[in-house]
C-alpha cells in the first residue's frame, strides 16, 4: 500500500469514528426526548393516568413484537446507513406526532398511538443498525473499545439533552419538547454522511466477523443462531438483569415520595450521577472486556445489581440513595457494552449478528415489563422491603446463571486495541 493510500485510509476511518461518535450523542440526545417528558406532556393535555398508562404500555408492546422483526431486517439489507438515516427520520416523525395539532378527542389519541408504536419500531431497527456500523468500523477486534467510545458519547448526549429539553419545558412548553427532538435527529443524520462507503478499519483486522461479509457468505439461515445455547443462557441472563434493574430506582423514589422525601433535584440526581459514571466508565470497560474478557465484568455488573438491592431494603434517604446509584451507573456501563459484545462473539460462526441483538433486545424487554408489575405487587402486598429484596435476587439469581452456565466468549487471540476518538 502506497503512503498516500495508507494516508487516505487512515483519514476515512478517523472520520468514520468521529461520525461514530456524533451518531451516538444526537442519537441519545433526541431519545431523550420521549422519556419522562411525555407523560406529563399528556398530563397537561387532560389525558387520565389510565390512558397515560395505556398509551405508555402500547409503546412496550410494540417494542417487544418489533425487536427480531428489526434485526432480521437489519442484516437483510446492505445499505446500513440508509436503514439508519429512515429509522431516524421516523423518530423525527414520531416526536412531531406528539407536538403536532394536541388537541383533546379520538383523533389525537389515534395520533398518539400511532407516534408511541413508530418510535418503537425506529428504535428496534437502530439498536441493531448503530451496532452493526460500530462492527463495520471497529472490527471484531477493537470492536469493545469501540463500544465504550460510543457509550460516553450517549450519555453526555443524553445528559446535555436533558437540560436542553428542560429548559424548553420550563420556559416554553412541555410541547416544545418535542419539536426540538425532532429537530435533534437532523444532525444525528448528518452524521451519517462521514461514515463513507466502503467503511474502512483504523488498523487490519486480524479477527474479522462474518456479519460484516455479504448475506450469501453467512452459514445457513438466522434461525442457526436460536441452535446456540450459550445465546439462550445470555438471554436469561439479560432478562434477569432488567428484571431486577428496572423497577429499582423508580420504586426507591416512589418509597421516598410516600414518605414526602423526593424532589425534582433528587430525580435529576439520581439520573445524572448514573449517567457520569456511564460516561468516565465506559471506555475503560470496553478495554477491558477485550484484554481479559466478558465473564468476569458481567460478574460485577450482576453483584453491583444485587448490593444496590439490598442497600436499597434499608430505606435511604435522598443523599444516600444518590450515593447507592453510584453502583447504578457501574453495571449499567458494562451492561450496556456486553449485550452487543456478546452477541457478536456468539455469531461469528453464522453471521446473523443483528438477528442476535434483536433477541436479545425482546429479553431486555420482557425483563423490563415483569420488573414493574413484579416490584409492584410486592411492594403492595408486602411492602418496600420485600420489593427490593425481590429485585436484589434477579441479580443475584443472573449471577448465578452467568458463573454456573456462561462460558468465557471473548475469542482467544483477541488482545489488541485500535484507537479510538478521545
Amino acid at each position: 500500500m502506497s503512503v498516500t493510500t495508507a494516508t487516505a485510509t487512515w483519514v476515512s476511518a478517523r472520520r468514520a469514528l468521529i461520525g461514530l461518535c456524533a451518531l451516538n450523542f444526537f442519537l441519545a440526545a433526541a431519545q431523550t426526548g420521549f422519556g419522562p417528558f411525555l407523560p406529563v406532556f399528556l398530563t397537561q393535555q387532560h389525558w387520565t393516568q389510565a390512558d397515560i398508562g395505556f398509551a405508555l404500555s402500547l409503546g412496550t408492546v410494540a417494542a417487544i413484537a418489533t425487536q427480531l422483526p428489526g434485526g432480521a431486517l437489519v442484516d437483510r439489507v446492505d445499505g446500513k446507513r440508509a436503514l439508519v438515516a429512515l429509522a431516524l427520520a421516523a423518530t423525527g416523525l414520531s416526536a412531531l406526532g406528539f407536538a403536532l395539532f394536541p388537541r383533546p378527542g379520538d383523533g389525537f389519541v389515534a395520533q398518539v398511538w400511532v407516534a408511541q408504536a413508530v418510535h418503537a419500531a425506529a428504535a428496534s431497527v437502530l439498536t441493531p443498525a448503530v451496532a452493526a456500523l460500530t462492527l463495520m468500523v471497529s472490527g471484531h477486534e477493537g470492536f469493545g473499545a469501540q463500544l465504550g467510545s460510543n457509550a460516553r458519547y450517549a450519555s453526555v448526549g443524553a445528559a446535555a439533552a436533558a437540560a436542553l429539553l428542560g429548559a424548553f419545558a420550563t420556559w416554553e412548553s412541555e410541547r416544545a419538547v418535542f419539536l426540538v427532538t425532532a429537530l435533534l435527529v437532523i444532525p444525528a443524520i448528518g452524521a451519517l454522511c462521514l461514515l463513507e462507503t466502503p467503511l474502512q478499519p483504523l488498523r487490519p483486522r486480524r479477527i474479522d466477523h462474518p456479519a460484516l461479509h455479504p448475506r450469501p457468505a453467512r452459514r445457513g439461515g438466522g434461525w442457526r443462531i436460536f441452535l446456540s445455547l450459550h445465546l439462550h443462557v445470555f438471554a436469561v441472563a439479560v432478562m434477569l438483569f432488567q428484571l431486577g434493574n428496572a423497577a429499582m430506582l423508580p420504586l426507591a423514589l416512589n418509597d421516598l415520595a410516600l414518605r414526602g422525601q423526593a424532589s425534582g433535584f433528587l430525580v435529576s440526581a439520581t439520573i445524572m450521577v448514573p449517567s457520569a459514571v456511564v460516561a468516565i466508565a465506559s471506555p475503560w470497560v470496553g478495554r477491558r472486556a477485550q484484554r481479559v474478557g466478558r465473564r468476569g465484568l458481567l460478574l460485577s455488573a450482576f453483584a453491583a445489581l444485587a448490593l444496590r438491592g439490598v442497600l436499597l431494603m434499608l430505606r435511604p434517604g435522598p443523599a444516600a440513595l444518590v450515593g447507592i446509584e453510584l453502583l447504578d451507573g457501574a453495571s449499567g456501563a458494562v451492561f450496556g457494552l456486553m449485550l452487543p459484545l456478546v452477541a457478536a462473539d456468539l455469531t461469528r460462526d453464522t453471521g446473523y449478528f443483528n438477528l442476535a441483538i434483536g433477541a436479545l433486545g425482546l429479553a431486555v424487554s420482557i425483563g423490563a415489563t415483569i420488573s414493574t408489575l413484579l416490584a409492584g405487587l410486592v411492594f403492595d402486598a408486602a411492602g418496600a422491603r420485600a420489593a427490593f429484596l425481590a429485585l436484589a435476587a434477579a441479580g443475584a439469581a443472573g449471577f448465578a446463571v452467568v458463573r454456573l452456565l456462561m462460558p468465557e466468549t471473548r475469542p482467544a487471540i483477541m488482545v489488541a486495541e485500535p484507537p479510538s476518538v478521545p
